[in-house]
């Protein structure tokens, strides 16, 4: 369920608000100034900021351009000023909406659904479920694994490098970091381990284990992904 913060200074308008969006399933949070509603949101982290622009204490461009020293949480402005100057501004301080007073509601609710789709999917496009190179591909949620449309049956820490590799193509990876990310800071053991997991990992996704292209091996150092 998402949070949203409704930074608003007129009672009943700010009421109306959270009473609409919480008909429509979201948590609210409200903050009738600036300077709250800027706090409010360090805190409480939420998923939307509903701001207006004139507000007391901290004017919304303030606190929009401060959210963004450090956030991307989706905004959407709301001001009287309907001027095209007003809303490039408020764009261009960050906001990634804005809705000129006065609005319907069907249409402010429209537009938190789809400013929080748009950021669902940005975030998903930064941590992918799904790894792929070449013939290779990985399910993280799944932890399933195929090469070249074939399932591969790889063992929990196989698995466990496979995507850690993936996750970091290019990127060569000490054996002591691969030990604490798939075996975990606790393990008592050495990175020995390490080396023969891997060459069983090679054993199945390598054409030639005895030639990696892959996996390739930085000698004194660690394993890197080749896409």
């Amino acid at each position: 369920m998402a949070t949203i913060l409704i930074v608003e200074d007129e009672d009943s308008l700010r009421e109306q608000l959270a009473q609409n969006l919480e008909a429509e399933g979201y948590e609210t949070i409200t903050a009738e100034d600036g300077q709250v509603g800027l706090d409010t949101a360090r805190a409480e982290q939420p998923d939307l900021i509903i701001l207006d622009l004139m507000l007391p204490r901290l004017d919304g461009l303030s606190v929009c351009r401060m959210i963004r020293r450090d956030s991307q949480v989706p905004i959407i402005m709301l001001s009287a000023r309907g001027m095209e100057m007003d809303k490039i501004t408020g764009l261009e301080t960050g906001a990634d909406d804005y809705v000129v007073k006065p609005f319907g509601m069907g249409e402010l609710l429209a537009r938190v659904k789809a400013n929080l789709r748009r950021e669902a999917s940005k975030a998903a496009a930064r941590n992918p479920t799904v790894i792929e190179s070449k013939e290779l591909k990985v399910d993280m949620i799944a932890r399933r694994a195929w090469l070249r449309d074939a399932e591969l049956h790889l063992t929990q820490k196989e698995f466990g490098l496979l995507v850690e590799l993936m996750r970091n193509k290019g990127v060569v990876l000490s054996r002591d970091l691969l030990l604490a990310q798939v075996w975990g800071h606790d393990y008592v053991g050495n990175s020995h381990t390490v080396d023969v997991h891997m060459r069983w990992l090679r054993e199945k996704i390598e054409d030639n284990p005895s030639k990696p292209t892959r996996i390739t091996t930085v000698r004194g150092v660690g394993y890197r992904f080749e896409d």
